[in-house]
C-alpha cells in the first residue's frame, strides 16, 4: 500500500499540471509540454530527495 505522502505528491502534481494548463498555457502547445515535463521532473526530484 502506497504511503499517504506519495499519494499527496501525485495529487498535487496533477492539480498543478491541470491548473497551469487551463489558466496560463491553453493555446501554447510547446510551452505546455515543457512546463508539464518540468513539473513532473521537479515532483520526481522531491520524491527522490524527501520521500525515498
Amino acid at each position: 500500500m502506497p504511503k499517504p505522502a506519495i499519494i499527496l505528491l501525485i495529487l498535487v502534481m496533477v492539480a498543478l499540471i491541470v491548473g497551469v494548463d487551463v489558466t496560463l498555457l491553453r493555446n501554447h502547445f510547446w510551452a505546455r509540454l515543457l512546463v508539464n515535463v518540468g513539473i513532473v521532473m521537479v515532483s520526481g526530484a522531491v520524491y527522490l530527495r524527501f520521500l525515498r
